[in-house]
């Protein structure tokens, strides 16, 4: 990837620019009455009661003296930044980037560059979701509607001691408004551009002097990103709400209980992609040259460095073919972000999703002693349909229904903690337990569509047409071939030496001939079932060595067991009978034994293509009613030890060393079973299907000044982290690997497509990833009506050079052989942001002015998790406003606004287009353009 240069330092230059003398932050302590967003003001504004205080040890500090690296965002600062899901936070916290790709139940978070990608809900988040204190079981169950929020508390790095989940990058904490003992409402009503209508209100009120209730509401609506030409529709619409009713119950100082429930529900088309295209790729060009690492050709038919023909080129054979079976010419002429797109007539991206829970939150002080019980039961529904190829051409899709990639959570999860201190209050100790029962349903109707067998014969014909000819392609025949071309693998029927091929040329033709027939069959419903069984202890305790002087040590056991089991159904009957074709002839030796050596490898090569093309993913009816089960169970130490140092009450001072824990786990897809040509139902490997669990060690230290009026916290960090969870869609099928670097020089065995070099000594396995840098960020709140905040993290987040496949030294599958020494997928190593908020009085009327401008900058990185060339996002700056007046007591309100001001094109991600990926041609998952529109609030 290119390193951080001028025009990306120019980047943020331009951002620190616009904004002025604005410092950054996500310190964000409140400030008094008018933005409580920093909480540095005068002494003589505002109390202690205006810092804002936050849980990140599992007690509630002031958020200075917290020795971690934690942002706070308040509420105010949310709202004007036009938060709305986690997506949105992103403009607020520099160490931060949420995504979501081919479904809104794919969200993912990354800290510091590190985060689980892809589509597969068998891989738990490396960054933890917690909502009151409630752990959300994927990153994606809270792409939803937040309604309102108290604050935000994300934590860098990993978090594997205190209570919930653990988590190996961070976590984000999401407080719900809570229940107040005061008569409030609130109503808000938005509209924006593509019709967008957003509804919310609550209230509030007191139910006598020990129970207060509220209830808050959201609604939204809105057209989608995307024209659906072919069909005439929208996609990546918006058409939501969310339902929360609160109880607070204190019927003494001591004891203090929240009850909280909450119903949310999504009817949406998600989520489209377009082609790549010269404006987003623009330098493709084959590439004949010689990796001088393995002696070989490179394997990658496209590359970027020194021009050439858009990826969408006819002079990529592959495009021809697609034309010829339907391709709408418009989707590969226009531009990558022009959101006009052309999919298969009558396939639909329409989806449902149901999300629902209950918690309660007991906190109970006797005597020194604090008790908190945190209990919560959750179910997650999520069903979508998707034209999966995301062409015009018919190639794979998923039909509406429950069963459409569908996935269904049922999560209970117990947290006791018990804290105070001892020995004159020189101990402050907490310890502490938890407990989580997660039931995972997945449903799958993956099917080929109807184009797909003479699609997938053409990539065997174009194959062919080297030693046939070009005239030997013709994608009007079922099987791809022409008459001539047929006729030259045939030959004279009298003769079976007569053909091109010898006898293996009808061999080659009754292949193709069942490859054509593979058409609207494949999954008539996989069903997999994971329960997951966690149990933990912890103890988290700082002791008060001097005044100034603080260690913390805190440890974590953990016990987890996942039972899993599977049933598959398929109608996809041209599998086998490929199978026993090529089985008897192109992939038996006693067949080849016919042919010449140096035609061997070649024969067999077109043998196992139209074995794996024909099963592509394992899609067999071989495999209908079949059932597998396993499990796994886990045990592992985590912790954490801090030395911090206060030397003033303004400044901290602090080192700390802490082991994180992802969770192991089950690949929840039946590719993963074994390679087509060598999968045996009479006796599966489900030992293919799991995954090892991911761990980290990490180093930082940091400094946090507070005072007043101005802040700053600055950490410094190295995480290392072995068996990197990596899910890659590598255009055919999701592949789930542990990456572990090697201690000694793999001679590039690890660059090249030999799946069998690159293997490393166990005793040698070292990490894979490194995640070096430093944040910095910084509040200033000079006078009453103004905050100001900037941020800036850089970021390092890098495979070794020798990467090898798990911890037992297996080499590495060759998909991922451009990862060594890269940066990871999404993880751009300069990113900044700034806010600028201003409330300043209009004369002696009672009404305020609202200006409000944050912006995030973000260095280049690579979009794709097997860092192909032509997946990578150049920087770019985003900017948000915000503009309006607010009457007195801020009774009502009126506000102009304005996300991505700037209309910036970005993608989200970009992908290998699937089945179409040998020759690179890619589709990518694009931002949000801009929004904008108005909001009027009233409230008493």
């Amino acid at each position: 990837m290119q390193r951080f240069g001028l025009r990306h330092q120019c980047a943020l230059g331009a951002l620190a620019g616009a904004l002025a003398f604005v410092p950054v932050a996500a310190q964000a302590q409140d400030q008094a009455e008018t933005d409580q967003e920093t909480g540095l003001v005068d002494a003589a504004d505002v109390d202690d009661s205006n810092v804002i205080i936050v849980r990140a040890q599992g007690r509630e500090q002031a958020l200075a003296d917290v020795p971690v690296a934690v942002s706070a965002v308040s509420g105010e600062l949310l709202e004007k930044s036009g938060v709305s899901d986690i997506r949105d936070l992103n403009q607020v916290a520099p160490s931060l980037l949420v995504s979501s790709s081919g479904n809104e139940a794919n969200g993912s978070a990354r800290i510091r560059g590190i985060g689980t990608v892809g589509d597969n809900p068998g891989l738990e988040s490396s960054v933890a979701v917690f909502v009151d204190g409630v752990y959300r079981s994927r990153s994606g169950n809270a792409l939803s509607e937040l309604g309102p929020i108290d604050r935000v508390e994300i934590l860098r790095g990993p978090q594997g001691t205190l209570g919930g989940r653990n988590s190996s990058a961070g976590l984000i904490n999401i407080y719900t408004a809570p229940p107040e003992f005061e008569f409030s409402g609130y109503g808000a009503f938005t509209y924006g551009n593509y019709d967008a209508i957003k509804v919310e209100g609550g209230i509030n009120a007191p139910l006598g002097e020990t129970v207060a209730a509220r209830i808050d509401g959201v609604y939204f609506k809105r057209d989608g990103f995307y024209n659906d030409v072919t069909n005439n529709t929208d996609v990546n619409n918006r058409d939501r709400y969310l339902v929360r009713a609160q109880v607070l119950f204190e019927p003494t100082e001591d004891v203090s209980f929240r009850l909280v429930g909450d119903y949310s529900k999504k009817d949406e088309a998600c989520c489209a992609a377009t082609f790549v295209q010269p404006d987003f790729a623009p330098l493709a060009r084959i590439d004949t040259s010689i990796n001088p690492l393995t002696g070989r050709p490179n394997l990658d038919p496209f590359n970027r460095p020194n021009g050439g023909p858009a990826l969408t080129s006819t002079s990529n054979p592959i495009v021809p073919i697609l034309l010829g079976l339907g391709q709408d010419p418009r989707a590969l002429s226009q531009s990558t972000f022009n959101r006009d797109i052309y999919p298969t007539a009558g396939r639909s991206y329409e989806g449902e999703t149901e999300d629902y829970g209950i918690s309660g939150e007991l906190n109970w002080t006797f005597g020194d002693v604090t008790l908190t019980s945190i209990t919560g039961y959750r179910e997650y529904s999520n069903n979508q349909a998707s034209d999966t190829d995301y062409t015009t051409v018919d190639l794979l899709y998923r039909a509406p229904g429950p069963n459409a990639g569908a996935r269904e959570f049922k999560t209970f999860t117990q947290e006791f903690r018990l804290n105070g201190t001892a020995f004159n209050d020189r101990l402050d100790w907490l310890v502490g337990a938890y407990y989580a029962n997660e039931k995972l349903e997945t449903r799958d109707n993956l099917r080929f569509g109807n184009d797909y067998g003479t699609f997938a014969s053409c990539r065997v014909a174009l194959a062919l047409a080297g030693l046939l000819g070009p005239t030997a392609v013709n994608p009007g025949n079922a099987n791809c071939l022409s008459a001539g071309g047929q006729g030259a693998l045939i030959g004279d029927p009298a003769n079976p030496l007569d053909g091109a091929l010898g006898p293996a040329g009808d061999v080659v033709v009754n292949g193709l001939n069942i490859l054509s027939q593979v058409k609207d069959v494949g999954g008539t419903g996989d069903i997999y079932n994971q329960k997951s069984e966690n149990f933990a202890v912890f103890t988290h305790n700082i002791v008060h060595l001097t005044d100034t002087v603080d260690l913390t040590l805190g440890v974590r056991y953990t016990s987890e067991t996942k039972d899993f089991d599977a049933t598959f159904g398929n109608d996809n009957v041209f599998c086998p009978q490929q199978r026993a074709l090529q089985g008897a002839t192109l992939l038996n030796p006693a067949f080849l034994a016919n042919f010449p050596a140096t035609s061997r490898g070649t024969l067999q090569a077109l043998g196992g293509g139209l074995l794996a093309l024909s099963c592509q993913g394992n899609s067999t009816a071989e495999l209908n009613g079949v059932s597998i089960s396993d499990t796994r169970d886990e045990d592992e130490f985590t912790g954490t030890a801090i030395l911090s140092w206060k030397p003033d009450p303004d400044w901290l001072v602090y080192g700390s060393y802490s082991k994180g824990y992802k969770a192991g786990g089950f690949n929840l897809d039946r590719s993963a079973l074994s390679n087509p040509l060598f999968l045996d139902v009479t006796n599966l490997n489900t030992a293919n299907l799991q995954f090892d669990a991911e761990t980290v060690d990490a180093f930082e230290v940091g400094v946090k000044y507070s005072s007043r009026k101005f802040g700053f916290s600055i950490a410094a960090f190295r995480q290392e982290f072995s068996n990197f969870q990596l899910n890659t869609f590598n255009g055919s099928v999701f592949l789930v690997q542990n990456v572990n670097g090697c201690g000694s020089d793999l001679g590039g065995g690890d660059r090249d497509g030999d799946p069998a070099t690159g293997a490393c000594a166990v005793d040698d396995v070292a990490p894979g990833v490194i995640a070096q840098g430093f944040e910095f960020e910084t509040s200033l709140s000079p006078i009453r009506d103004l905050t100001m905040t900037m941020g800036i993290t850089y970021s390092d987040t890098s495979y070794e050079d020798n990467l090898i496949g798990n911890d037992t030294g297996a080499p590495l599958d060759p998909a991922l052989r451009l990862l060594p020494g890269d940066n990871l997928s999404n993880a751009p190593e300069w990113v900044g942001t700034a806010s600028l908020s201003w409330t300043p009085p209009i004369g002696n009327s009672g009404l305020s002015g609202l200006f409000f401008i944050n912006a995030r900058a973000t260095d280049d990185f690579n979009t794709g998790s097997d860092l192909l060339f032509g997946k990578e996002q150049d920087a770019y700056v985003i900017v948000n406003g915000r503009i309006g007046i607010t009457g007195p007591d801020r009774r009502w309100g009126l506000e102009f606004w304005a996300n991505n001001l700037f209309d910036k094109d970005y993608t989200q991600v970009a992908f290998n287009t699937p089945f179409v990926a040998p020759q690179q041609t890619y589709s990518a998952f694009l931002a949000e353009p801009r929004t904008y529109g108005v909001t009027v609030r009233a409230g008493f």
